[in-house]
């Protein structure tokens, strides 16, 4: 199976998207963040962290479900609370995140990458993973049923195909429990999820269902 290269991500997306939708995915440094075009450089610019192959399927996914409107504005015009959330900020950080990280848990099934949930949130109020992580995988099973956005769509068809993988995603594919095994899977085996701040070391708290 093919090595997860950054280089090959960036080739991918911007393949896809450069042209069709004037949008480039760039290596960032320590924060990712969406830039518009504007008068220094005529392109959009999705930006991800410290060149991490999760960070980059991470950003694409929010803007796979992004509107026109909100893709002319920096970071889509959200408001983000950082690490250190109240249980209020959290509930609204997590209703936000649980279609970009549905949708990017797809991301790694096409790409035989491992996916692990984000709750972001390592120094603020105690965070119900378990329960983050079932909401994410109904909204997996909701999108199987019922077709991802089409960029999401395209993007996912677009690594299946690099990463000759099947393009058809079913839910057998999306395993929810705890996995420590740093193993990549097989073409026909499923991406289990597992517990992980994307900037921070991995925090173990099983879920098996």
């Amino acid at each position: 199976m093919k090595s997860h290269d950054i280089d090959d991500l960036i080739a991918l997306f911007d393949g896809e998207f450069s042209e069709s939708e004037n949008t480039r995915l760039i290596r960032g440094g320590d924060e990712p963040i969406y830039l518009p075009a504007d008068t220094q450089i005529s392109y959009h610019r999705v930006i991800f962290a410290h060149g991490f192959f999760a960070s980059g399927l991470h950003e694409i996914a929010h803007w796979c479900i992004a509107g026109k409107a909100r893709r002319l504005l920096e970071d889509f015009g959200y408001w983000y609370a950082p690490d250190g959330r109240d249980a209020d900020q959290q509930t609204a950080f997590e209703n936000v995140e649980i279609k970009p990280q549905a949708i990017e848990w797809a991301f790694c099934v096409a790409a035989g990458f491992n996916f692990n949930v984000s709750v972001d949130n390592l120094s603020g109020v105690e965070v119900d993973r378990c329960a983050f992580k079932h909401r994410v995988h109904k909204q997996v099973n909701a999108y199987i049923a019922s077709g991802f956005p089409p960029r999401a769509q395209q993007f996912i068809s677009a690594l299946a195909r690099f990463y000759d993988r099947d393009e058809k995603l079913n839910i057998k594919q999306f395993a929810l429990k705890d996995s420590n095994n740093p193993q990549e899977p097989a073409n026909n085996q499923s991406i289990a999820v597992s517990d992980m701040n994307l900037h921070a070391e991995k925090v173990k708290a099983p879920c098996y269902v």
